[in-house]
C-alpha cells in the first residue's frame, strides 16, 4: 500500500492549492492584481465573512503561505522566530531527542535517515519511513518544524510513534527513548587484508580534512604503509555542507568537474571542479568502494556522483535518496526568514541527483 493511499484510507489527507501572495497588504489589492491573485484574496474574504467561527487573519495568512510552499517541494519553507531558532539549534550539531533527518512528503513525515548510534537507529527506525502519529497524535499535515519539536526533549524520557512502511499493510507502533544527539562526523578503522574503512556520518565543518587525516593515521598503521583497498561508508548520512562534498570528492579527483549546482537565477547556477588541493588524488592506485543506502542524501550523493562519474570507485548498496536541491535562506524582516529551493545538483555526467537519487553499480539490499 503507497502512503498517499494509506494517508486517504484514514481520512487523514487534505490538499488545498494555493496562488502566491506578495509584498501587498490585502488591502491593497484591488481591479489592478492578476486574475490568480484575485480569486485568493476572494477566498480569503469568504472564509472571513462565512466561516463557522471567526477566524485570525495571521492564521489566514500563515496557512496559505505555508500551503504554496508545501507545492512546490518537502525543503521550502516558511520560518518564523521560533522556527529560526530551531534551525541554529540542528547547525549547533547537539540536541537531545531521537536522532532522526526527515522531510515532509505527502502530508506526512518522511525518515531520510536515522543518524548511527541514534535511539532511532537502535528502535529500529528505517530511512523511507513515515511518522503518522507521535505519542498518538495525529502530525499528518502538520508543519515540519512543528513535528520535530514534538520529537525532541529531555534525554532519558520516552516517546511512541506510530510509523508505516513500504511493503507492511498495518502501521508500526514503536516506543523510542531520547538520547543526546552529538554525531562523531568521521571516523575509520583498519581492516583485515589492510582494508581501510572511513565512515562519514554527516557533512559538517572539516569533513574533507578529517578524512584526509584518518587516510594518514591508517597508512600509518598499515605493514609497510601501503593499504589494499579503501571503502568510504556513506549509508544514513543524511548530507550537510556543499562545500564539504566538494573537499572530499576532491581528495580522490586529480581534475575535472564534482558538481553543478543549476538554478533559475544567474548568481544560482556554479560549477565545482577538483583543484588538487592534496596534489592529486590521495589514495591514488588504491581500489574503492563507496556504500551508500536509502538514507545516504543531498552531500553523500555529490560525493557518490562525483566518483562514480569519474570512474574513480565502485558504488555498492542501494539507490540513495534523492535530495540533490539547494535551500536558501532569504530574510524577511527580523524574526522571519523564507527557506527556499534555488537550484539543484548535477553529477559530472549531468545527472539530477534530485530525480532518483545515485543508482549502485552493485545492487545490495539493506546493505
Amino acid at each position: 500500500m503507497k502512503i498517499a493511499a494509506f494517508l486517504r484510507s484514514a481520512a487523514l489527507v487534505t490538499s488545498v492549492a494555493l496562488i502566491p501572495a506578495t509584498t501587498a497588504t490585502m488591502a491593497q489589492v484591488d481591479g489592478r492584481a492578476s486574475p490568480e491573485f484575485a480569486k485568493l484574496f476572494a477566498v480569503f474574504q469568504r472564509v472571513k465573512a462565512s466561516y463557522v467561527e471567526p477566524v485570525d487573519d495571521d492564521k489566514l495568512i500563515r496557512g496559505a503561505i505555508d500551503g504554496m510552499l508545501a507545492s512546490l517541494d518537502p525543503h521550502s519553507a516558511y520560518l518564523d522566530g521560533g522556527d529560526l531558532q530551531r534551525l541554529e539549534t540542528m547547525i549547533d550539531g547537539q540536541y537531545q531527542g531521537l536522532g532522526l533527518s526527515v522531510v515532509m512528503q505527502d502530508g506526512a513525515v518522511k525518515v531520510v535517515s536515522p543518524f548511527r548510534g541514534s535511539p532511532a537507529e537502535a528502535a529500529g527506525i528505517k530511512a523511507g519511513d513515515f511518522i503518522t502519529h507521535i505519542d498518538g497524535r495525529l502530525i499528518v499535515d502538520t508543519k515540519l518544524d512543528d513535528a520535530v519539536a514534538q520529537m525532541r526533549g529531555p534525554k532519558g524520557t520516552a516517546i511512541k510513534l506510530t510509523i508505516f512502511r513500504e511493503g507492511r499493510e498495518e502501521p508500526l507502533e514503536v516506543s523510542v527513548t531520547r538520547g543526546v544527539i552529538e554525531l562523531e562526523p568521521v571516523t575509520s578503522e583498519l581492516l583485515s587484508g589492510n582494508i581501510a574503512l572511513i565512515t562519514v556520518n554527516e557533512f559538517s565543518a572539516n569533513v574533507g580534512a578529517d578524512v584526509f587525516a584518518q587516510w594518514q593515521a591508517l597508512k600509518k598503521k598499515a605493514p609497510g604503509g601501503k593499504l589494499g583497498g579503501l571503502v568510504l561508508d556513506l549509508r544514513n548520512n543524511p548530507g550537510g555542507s556543499l562545500d564539504e562534498s566538494v573537499a572530499l570528492s576532491d581528495l580522490f579527483l586529480t581534475d575535472g568537474r564534482i558538481v553543478s549546482q543549476r538554478g533559475r537565477a544567474r548568481g544560482e547556477t556554479m560549477l565545482y571542479d577538483a583543484e588538487t588541493v592534496y596534489r592529486g588524488d590521495m589514495a591514488e592506485g588504491v581500489p574503492m568502494i563507496v556504500l551508500i543506502n536509502a538514507g545516504s542524501a543531498s552531500a553523500s550523493e555529490i560525493v557518490a556522483g562525483a566518483l562514480q562519474d569519474h570512474r574513480r570507485a565502485l558504488i555498492m548498496g542501494e539507490r540513495s535518496f534523492g535530495k540533490g536541491s539547494v535551500q536558501s535562506l532569504l530574510p524577511l524582516g527580523k524574526d522571519a526568514a523564507l527557506k527556499l529551493t534555488t537550484a539543484r545538483y548535477y553529477t559530472p555526467a549531468g545527472r539530477s541527483v534530485q530525480e532518483g537519487g545515485i543508482k549502485p553499480d552493485i545492487a545490495v539490499p539493506q546493505i
